[in-house]
């Protein structure tokens, strides 16, 4: 598909329905002058994510990716006034750059960034009995993500949302070739054949075709 095309159709969908916002905006800005790459989820993403989120009822989220907090305002946005977000990150100015964007937009009350290697801070979850999660949105390695989806089920409950993004990666994850599709694409399969998840990936246009799960725990 025609790459101007899909900007143009982001574009008239951001249009509709996403509003200028001074603290996503902010957090934007103070992201790319800290230098942290420009990879986070689409406005448009971030609206998908926070309507999901508010539907599930959601009260505790996790998040594995953090970045520049993009997506975590629009998690925690989601959350009722006793809810709270955990977001995983592996690198500390990273992190940094995530807390200023939260506290500006008046939700650090409402987000622990922690930091450290996601398998690790995963499994010393699943340890200290931190579960479960009402829902799950995972952004981060795609490498990993295979063993994320995983180490959030047992950080799960029947009921549990999971969301995760950059499924499809332009659609290499029909023949993969490297690394990182082909986790990928076994991530896709277990959601597929995973009998304690009802699932789909919903196709998103941006630069390129790319997906994200949604899927629902139905058992343990």
């Amino acid at each position: 598909m025609d790459a101007g095309l899909l900007r143009r159709v982001e574009g008239y969908i951001e249009e509709l329905f996403v509003p200028p916002d001074p603290a996503l905006e902010a957090a934007l800005e103070e992201s790319r002058r800290a230098g942290l790459p420009e990879i986070q989820i689409s406005p448009n993403q971030g609206r998908i994510l926070q309507i999901l989120v508010a539907l599930a009822g959601a009260r505790r989220v996790l998040e594995i990716g953090t970045l520049g907090g993009y997506s975590a305002i629009h998690l925690a946005r989601a959350l009722p006034e006793d809810g709270f977000l955990v977001s995983l990150e592996i690198d500390e100015r990273h992190a940094g750059v995530a807390r200023r964007n939260v506290e500006r937009a008046g939700l650090g009350g409402k987000v622990e960034v922690r930091v450290g290697e996601a398998r690790r801070l995963l499994v010393e979850m699943e340890r200290r009995g931190e579960g479960p999660f009402d829902a799950v949105f995972i952004d981060a390695d795609k490498r990993g993500y295979p063993e994320y989806l995983e180490l959030s089920l047992r950080l799960s409950r029947p009921g549990t949302l999971i969301l995760a993004d950059n499924l499809i990666r332009g659609g290499d994850v029909l023949e993969p070739r490297d690394e990182a599709a082909r986790a990928v694409h076994r991530f896709n399969q277990m959601l597929a054949r995973d009998r304690r998840l009802e699932a789909t990936i919903v196709p998103i246009l941006r630069e390129r075709l790319d997906g994200f799960s949604v899927a629902r725990v139905t058992g343990l």
